[in-house]
């Protein structure tokens, strides 16, 4: 046993990681043990447990979590891409929100994280065709998460959707790598357009509570949405921008707006 734990740490560190904590929860806490069990320490593979996680929260009367599960299985065996971004993921919710100690919890309590993962299986399904399986996918995840992101949208690694209420991600919207955004966050369109219509996001953005950007504008890599802004134009990279309409208020005032989390306006921003 120990042996295999040390194959799995240098192979996958986050996996690693993630069952140590598990084994550590069941112990603090075994009325949590069946849980944590099945969500996790039963599972050889983090492919295998957000298979199964994914598909347990998603199942309904109209999709069983058998047939769902079988789909992530096909999603994940088919393309790797999908578990390194969750990997991403987790560890940028980790560093980024002071209400995650462990590795464990985006996997188990997280629904921000969770609806991040329902998104990149239906986005599979959606490049694979599917389209009305991967529109499934975006239903229930709308449904159960409260979080509305279109199976066509095109999301980076290293997302961090803290609180995750009330999210809404267009079809034609493109969010890079390393981006953070809080509950109440539109990346919508502007009318009934039906070409390119969503904002563009660059990486490192950081998205305030509230924020609505809309129209197929580009906001610069490292910038600062304020919470409650409505961005109708094009922000150059690293500034940050305030108010209905948004107007640019000052720089971005450090080099990872989205890793820093720092929202708070000051003088010359």
């Amino acid at each position: 046993m120990a042996e295999t734990r040390v194959k799995i740490a240098a192979l996958d560190p986050v996996w690693a990681r993630i069952m140590h904590e598990a084994e550590d929860a069941v112990a603090s806490e075994p009325l949590l043990g069946g849980m944590v069990h099945y969500s996790v320490l039963h599972h050889p593979t983090i492919e295998r447990a957000l298979a199964y996680r994914t598909s347990l929260k998603l199942a309904s009367g109209e999709m069983s979590e058998q047939i769902l599960r079988e789909i992530c299985d096909e999603a994940y065996q088919s393309d790797s891409e999908l578990a390194m971004a969750a990997r991403a993921d987790i560890v940028a919710v980790y560093e980024r929100d002071p209400a995650c100690h462990r590795f464990l919890q985006p996997l188990l309590f997280f629904k921000g994280f969770q609806a991040l993962q329902s998104y990149r299986v239906a986005n599979w399904l959606w490049r694979e065709g599917r389209r009305d399986l991967a529109y499934l996918f975006q239903m229930r995840c709308s449904e159960v998460f409260g979080v509305d992101i279109h199976p066509a949208a095109k999301l980076g690694r290293g997302i961090m959707i803290d609180h995750a209420h009330s999210i809404v991600i267009g079809e034609t919207a493109v969010v890079g790598d390393n981006v953070s955004m809080l509950h109440s966050v539109t990346l919508g369109g502007t009318g009934k357009e039906e070409e390119d219509r969503h904002p563009k996001i660059g990486d490192g953005v950081l998205i305030g509570a509230g924020a609505k950007v809309l129209g197929n504008i580009r906001i610069g890599k490292c910038s600062r949405i304020a919470a409650g802004s409505v961005v109708l134009e094009d922000v150059p990279p690293c500034k940050t921008v305030a108010g209905v309409p948004a107007r640019i208020v000052g720089e971005a005032g450090c080099a990872q707006p989205s890793v820093s989390m720092d929202q708070l306006l000051r003088g010359g921003a």
